[in-house]
């Protein structure tokens, strides 16, 4: 019998020595003059975001080619619904993957568990087959709600409470994800896309169709490498990370049982039910409709969450203003989400479709203008870290950042507004259509997600910390499945019509904020 590798690292101390973050400078600092474990989680986070990153370039792709060509021949309205709901999927997810990190695995487990079950999800991708697809990004979907919440708390269990490197060391680990986000695209894209590999393939007596599997196999062999090498380094983690909290009593742990017996019971039930209706005929199961059945529960969900947050908790006044203001921040990043999105899906089908794929004499594939985000913000991060702390009192409000953060990204679909209009002409676009939306979406991401955490951490009231930072995760869910949706009128409406409205919406949004800013400002002053 295999032992758990995370069981061979326990101390004689018992746990309450494993719930001891290490103290500051007690840890080598053998990472930039960080902790060792920082690099394992560094580079585990950066293999784990290029085999998501590479998948999700080549996706919408894979889906609408030609079955000649070795895709799966959806339309955009397919392949629009099954795109959101599967990325939506991806961040909801995180919320019962903390919570049974939390409660019965440890954070440690989780991640090694999570990375094993995306590295088969790719796998699964890698092999030819419908049902190999679908089980495929089940399996990534779970995986990546394990793994993804909690290797950003391993990163911050590893400085003290008082080790003034702890903000540094996120921005470090943030590089990590970016720049597996920048490598995915170029690796993945060339084996899916590129011509001369499918001559090898050919050459070699292999389908060259099957090039799109090729580009799924790596994003799998991505997520092994992440794994072993956390494996090596999982002794350089913080003990905190490698057993679950301990419940405050044996109520809250038979609660916490309750919970989760009851959970995989209404999965397996609904499962079951599902697969009853579906093969007796009496219920006719597509991917749209699935898509729009996915979009009512999570619209309700997200109506009755807040609900709840309003009306059955006891909040003092500075409270319940607080809790308005996280409201507005909700609205205004789902809205950002559903433009800035599009990447995966709207706009990487105009990159193959309309736009050409050589500058300066060099041919690329389409696929590969999905690395130019995370090249951007490798380039751009620090000089708005930069920038933020030299306007000192000038800094604007996490409102104002926010209404720039909408105005750039949609006015990066105005931008659009020309090239497709070329394009609805039969020309094949300038890749400079694309270089500067994604440079306006860029900088409108630097202006919203990371003001939006701090946001988030600043608003909540204490006791519901946690919860508010998974309504960021949730805030990015309902957004993805909007830009899905939006793809799925890909082939039904004009270029100029779709990249018109996403504009126009983001921008009135970006004015709404624009007015609202004095009104939060007030509402997120605590009283004296």
């Amino acid at each position: 019998m295999v032992k758990d590798p995370t069981s061979q690292l326990g101390t004689p101390e018992g746990h309450k020595a494993a719930l001891t973050p290490p103290r500051s400078g007690g840890e080598p600092r053998g990472f930039f003059g960080h902790p060792r474990g920082l690099q394992t989680l560094f580079f585990t986070e950066m293999w784990e975001r290029f085999s998501y990153y590479g998948m999700r370039a080549i996706l919408i792709l894979f889906m609408t080619a030609a079955v000649a060509n070795g895709g799966l021949g959806f339309d955009a309205n397919k392949a629009g619904a099954i795109y959101g709901v599967y990325t939506s999927l991806v961040y909801i997810v995180a919320l019962p993957g903390g919570w049974l990190a939390d409660r019965f695995l440890g954070q440690q487990r989780s991640v090694l568990y999570g990375g094993i079950v995306i590295m088969l999800g790719h796998i699964s991708l890698a092999v030819h087959g419908m049902t190999t697809f679908y089980l495929g990004l089940v399996l990534i979907v779970i995986g990546t709600g394990l793994l993804k919440p909690n290797i950003s708390v391993m990163v911050g269990q590893l400085y003290g409470e008082s080790d003034r490197r702890r903000d540094s060391g996120f921005s470090i680990f943030y590089m990590g994800i970016n720049m597996g986000a920048f490598l995915a695209p170029l690796v993945c894209s060339w084996l899916a896309q590129n011509d001369d590999f499918r001559a090898i393939l050919a050459g070699w007596e292999i389908d060259p169709n099957r090039a799109w599997h090729w580009g799924f196999a790596a994003a799998a062999v991505g997520m092994f490498l992440g794994l072993v090498q956390y494996l090596v380094g999982l002794k350089h983690l913080s003990p905190a990370s490698r057993k679950p909290v301990p419940p405050a009593d044996a109520a809250e742990a038979a609660r916490s049982k309750k919970i989760l017996v009851a959970g995989l019971g209404i999965a397996a039930v609904l499962a079951i039910a599902s697969f009853l209706l579906v093969s007796s005929g009496t219920v006719t199961i597509t991917e749209e409709n699935v898509g729009t059945g996915f979009g009512f529960v999570l619209f309700g969900s997200v109506i009755a969450f807040f609900g709840w947050l309003f009306f059955g908790g006891k909040w003092t006044v500075s409270e319940r203003r607080r809790l308005i203001v996280i409201a507005v921040l909700f609205v205004a990043a789902a809205i950002f989400w559903s433009a800035f999105e599009q990447a995966g899906s709207t706009l990487n089908l105009f990159a193959r479709d309309f736009t050409h794929t050589e500058v300066f004499g060099w041919d690329f594939e389409s696929g590969y203008y999905q690395s130019l985000n995370p090249l951007f913000i490798i380039l751009l991060a620090p000089v708005f870290a930069w920038l933020w702390i030299k306007l000192g009192r000038r800094d604007p409000s996490s409102a104002a950042k926010f209404s720039i953060g909408l105005l750039l990204v949609g006015l990066g679909f105005v931008v659009l507004i020309g090239g497709a209009q070329a394009a609805q002409r039969g020309i094949m676009v300038s890749p400079w259509w694309l270089f500067f939306a994604y440079l306006l979406h860029t900088l409108g991401e630097l202006c919203l997600s990371p003001v939006g955490l701090s946001a988030m951490t600043k608003l909540a009231p204490a006791r519901v910390a946690s919860l508010m930072m998974g309504v960021w995760f949730l805030a990015a869910s309902v957004g993805n499945y909007m830009g899905g949706t939006v793809a799925r009128f890909y082939e039904d409406f004009s270029l100029t019509g779709i990249f018109g409205i996403v504009g126009a919406f983001c921008v009135g949004a970006a004015v709404i904020m624009v007015l609202l800013v004095k009104p939060i400002r007030r509402m997120m002053e605590r009283p004296s």
